[in-house]
């Protein structure tokens, strides 16, 4: 049973909260006979082990009872997120599903059977070892998202080990890796899971309030939208004991905002990738971006300023795209690092880099400066083409409030000017109104 040494947890937790879903709570009991209701689901639609089978829901009850027993019962779950979007059918017909099951808003399961071939050697692969599989899909921001195949297996490992049982809020994503590790790591500590329809600022410091939350896994964007605001400030958040923060580089006036409103709380620099899964990671301090990665299963190393990472829980490959991984087995994070003894400094994705004149320009470090500005709500940094060096530099600012642009584009110049190199002042500066965030609450980065 693959599964077991979680319903062992449940078992001693019988009667704790498992899940607060919709404003309900859910015991470890409830949970292990939601579990068993699921798999008499799966025995009545006859989904054998290895069938690929979707699962299109959030962190319900039902949900999570239904990716537990699809794992126990040895199939490939396909989790993708409810109401996802037009990639939807897309990421159907990418994983070759057989079989979909859906849990609405409300927590009602329905299913449809999609008559398929689901046929690849990563698929035969898990099958003939007779272990459950994972398939995750990448953003699909700059082309088609790719298709990651895990065997479960070796991602639940990490979660045999003991940790402290918290109140957590499962704020990333039903259909994304940060999502579910977050999910086993708490019910594999027989923790609480919260879950949130929502998921503003304003929506998140009241569950922190009304169920005394103590663990928060956040984007930094959605770290700075909520330090914005005033919601912070509505509601007792002294329940926190961690803010964890990952997905994306973190700015440096963010962290030092962070730890000035939540002093006694540990900011944790957390690092993964749909690839890999989630490392171990020690943040060197809460005022420091220089974070330890590693932990049993894992090996770093950069090659050319470039994180690469052995796990022993990497995905068997790609359904829709080519190995990632060199041929002794490390896989190229592109990911732009510095490093410090044990500690690394993340720069930004090599993807992000802006090259202007045979120069290398990392978006972040002038993000840092300019985020730093009075009256700067939000700032992303981004390359256009330039026929003289190649590219130059572009800066897109939110304000907190209206201002002359003509003078405030003159104090961001200035302070530039100050802080980097000339070929690092951005060239073109432009205002815009909205949030420059996406729907996972990650800074939209790229700009037409």
């Amino acid at each position: 049973m693959h599964i077991e040494f979680l319903l062992n947890v449940f078992n001693e937790a019988e009667e704790n909260d498992s899940i607060i879903w919709n404003g309900t709570r859910h015991s470890y009991r409830s949970l292990i006979d939601c579990i068993s209701g699921s798999q008499l689901l799966i025995d009545k639609y006859k989904i054998e082990p290895g069938a690929v089978v979707a699962l299109v829901g959030d962190f319900s009850p039902s949900s999570i009872a239904l990716l537990l027993a699809l794992i126990e019962n040895l199939c490939i779950v396909v989790p993708l997120k409810y109401k996802w979007s037009d990639n939807y059918t897309k990421q159907i017909e990418i994983a070759q599903v057989d079989n979909v099951f859906r849990v609405d808003e409300n927590d009602v399961v329905s299913f449809e059977h999609i008559p398929n071939n689901s046929n690849n050697r990563h698929y035969d692969v898990i099958r003939d070892r007779k272990h459950p599989g994972l398939v995750l899909f990448t953003s699909g921001t700059s082309g088609q998202p790719k298709a990651a195949v895990h065997d479960v297996v070796a991602l639940l490992e990490k979660f045999k080990a003991n940790k402290t049982a918290l109140r957590t809020l499962n704020f990333l994503f039903f259909d994304h890796w940060g999502g579910l590790n977050t999910l086993f790591h708490i019910l594999s500590s027989g923790g609480t899971v919260i879950a949130t329809k929502k998921r503003t600022p304003d929506d998140v410091c009241e569950l922190i309030n009304k169920y005394k939350i103590e663990l928060l896994p956040a984007s930094p964007t959605f770290l700075n939208l909520l330090l914005l605001g005033d919601a912070h400030k509505k509601w007792d958040l002294s329940s926190l004991r961690i803010i964890s923060y990952g997905t994306e580089p973190m700015p440096q006036s963010t962290l030092q905002k962070l730890r000035h409103t939540f002093p006694s709380v540990k900011l944790l620099q957390t690092y993964g990738l749909i690839e890999l899964g989630v490392m171990r990671s020690q943040s060197e301090s809460n005022e420091s971006l220089w974070v330890k990665l590693g932990g049993e299963g894992y090996e770093t190393r950069v090659v050319d300023g470039m994180l690469e990472v052995k796990a022993r829980s990497a995905m068997l490959g790609y359904i829709n795209s080519k190995s990632p991984f060199t041929d002794d087995g490390w896989f190229r994070t592109g990911d732009m690092v510095l490093q410090k003894g044990d500690y690394i400094k993340i720069l930004g994705r090599e993807s992000d880099i802006i090259n202007v004149g045979g120069e290398k320009v990392y978006p972040q470090e002038i993000e840092n400066v300019i985020q730093e500005l009075d009256n700067v709500a939000e700032v992303v940094v981004y390359g256009e083409k330039n026929s003289i060096t190649g590219n130059i530099v572009c800066a897109k600012v939110r304000l907190l409030k209206q201002e002359d642009t003509k003078e405030f584009r003159y104090r961001l110049r200035k302070r530039c000017n100050k802080y980097l190199s000339r070929y690092m002042v951005p060239v073109k500066i432009t205002i815009g109104d909205t949030p420059f965030v996406t729907e996972r609450f990650k800074k939209i980065r790229k700009w037409s």
